[in-house]
């Protein structure tokens, strides 16, 4: 971690020096996780094995701080969404009426910032120390949320233009604030693991965070609803005439998170004083994503990869009418296969991936998915079948994001992260809007197999062409 501190330089401008090197420097560097030049410098990580590599990481303090507050945050976010919902169905919804609208404005404003704010967010916590974005960020989102029923008790019977009423008004209000902090906490938590875990470790490290991210979306959208109802019932014993249970839960999970964050030392250098150029600093993590065709390639494929899975979840619900013995309404059992598959896959490139390069995972991965995708509308004929392929997909997916955002902190200087993890974030939403609009009306006119015929080889073919791209000059000491 010193040798972060020691190396940092002015964020406004891109070394001469990095930019200089050669792309199959980086690309070496990137492939061999044991070269020389990617130890620590005061502390030599010995070389490890199997489980070792875990324990290694969780007997990291800094880390096991960061990755305990990353659970209760990623949990919180993930409820937030059925907790909205619920107030959405206590509060407006009228008997008989459809609650998609309702859920698509909070969707909508979940997602815009994501689009207007994540690079602007990078520049900015490049600048600002970690922990502090981190502790802040969460303390806000739990504020807000614990605002939620004194806004709402404020609000009653009061509408705006169209009949619109101010306590769905608020409820937008508030998920957009709390995802505009998210564009801050993100970049910040990805930017704070190379500062507190040493480079021979951070797959591990990452393997770690992406199991905990899946475990997250799949325990949220799953207990989320019998959570919240318990949490709403458990104070009525006390309380009769509350009803914000399941408000606390959500916001004091951010608490709690802010909480465990406090105890973090990233031992990051002070950069209060330095002169502050928002769109040089935007341009020099441009610049640097420009000079650096690792890295970029890296961004790619996982911009890619993610944009496949926002298609492939949308045509889940058509797969889940499809199967026999399933209904369109269950898609969720689909999408949960896929997180539970991507988490094993995590585990399993946490265990093994330092026998291997990260290009050799990304490429398997990439060609993985294709087959399977391919093999889909076959499976889509029995449910077990269906499952296996897509637990398959989640998998091999797993293969592809870890190494790459591996080799994003390995490669990315300190103060350079923040803004190219920023980039990345707002890439990555916009470009999940896309799939998420044609997926939908391409599977319409053209059907489901020739639709996951075209995205199986856009991954095969994303995979090629940055295995091509990125191929180094020398051999491979890690393949």
């Amino acid at each position: 971690m010193d040798r972060e501190c020691k190396q940092d330089a002015p964020p406004a401008a891109v070394s001469p020096a990095l930019l200089e090197r050669e792309p199959e420097q980086l690309l070496d560097r990137a492939d061999d996780p044991l070269s020389p030049d990617m130890q620590p410098i005061a502390d030599p990580v010995p070389a490890l094995t199997g489980f070792s590599h875990y324990r290694a990481v969780l007997a990291n303090r800094n880390f096991l701080l960061l990755w305990s507050g990353q659970v209760f945050s990623q949990l919180a976010d993930k409820v937030l969404l059925v907790l909205m919902i619920s107030l959405i169905s206590s509060h407006f919804q009228a008997a008989g009426q459809s609650i998609s609208r309702w859920v698509a404005a909070v969707m909508v404003a979940s997602t815009l910032p994501a689009i207007f704010f994540g690079t602007l967010a990078g520049v900015y916590v490049d600048r600002w120390s970690k922990k502090g974005v981190m502790v802040i960020s969460n303390l806000l989102r739990g504020c807000l949320v614990l605002g939620i029923p004194l806004l709402l008790w404020m609000a009653q019977g009061q509408e705006i233009w169209g009949g619109i009423p101010m306590g769905f008004v608020e409820l937008l209000v508030i998920t957009f604030s709390v995802s505009t902090l998210t564009q801050y906490f993100a970049p910040a938590e990805q930017s704070a693991i190379p500062l507190v875990v040493a480079k021979p470790q951070l797959l591990s490290a990452n393997s770690l965070y992406t199991t905990t991210m899946m475990g997250s979306v799949i325990l949220g959208f799953a207990i989320g609803d019998p959570l919240l109802a318990l949490a709403d019932h458990l104070l009525r014993r006390f309380w009769p005439t509350a009803d914000f249970g399941a408000t606390l839960v959500v916001g004091g999970a951010y608490i709690v998170a802010a909480a465990i964050l406090l105890g973090l030392h990233t031992q990051e250098a002070d950069r209060g004083s330095q002169e502050f150029h928002l769109w040089q600093d935007i341009q020099a993590g441009l610049t640097y994503l420009q000079a650096t065709p690792v890295v970029r390639s890296a961004m790619i494929q996982i911009i890619t990869l993610y944009s496949v899975f926002a298609a492939v979840a949308v045509l889940a619900v058509r797969m889940a009418e499809l199967i026999p013995g399933l209904k369109a309404t269950q898609f969720g059992f689909l999408l949960a296969a896929a997180g539970v598959g991507m988490g094993m896959g995590a585990f399993w490139v946490g265990h093994s991936g330092h026998s291997m390069s990260r290009r050799h995972w990304s490429l398997w991965g990439s060609l993985g998915i294709a087959v399977l995708l391919a093999l889909l509308p076959e499976a889509i004929l029995s449910l077990p079948s269906t499952l296996i392929v897509i637990a398959g997909v989640g998998l091999a997916g797993s293969w592809v994001v870890i190494p790459m955002q591996t080799v994003i902190q390995e490669e990315t200087p300190a103060d350079l992260r923040g803004k190219v993890f920023g980039l990345q974030n707002n890439l990555a939403n916009i470009a999940l809007s896309l799939p998420l609009v044609l997926a939908g009306v391409a599977e319409t006119y053209y059907g489901l197999p020739p639709v996951l015929w075209g995205l199986s080889g856009i991954v095969g073919l994303a995979g090629l062409l940055t295995w091509q791209m990125t191929q180094p000059l020398r051999r491979d000491p890690a393949a």
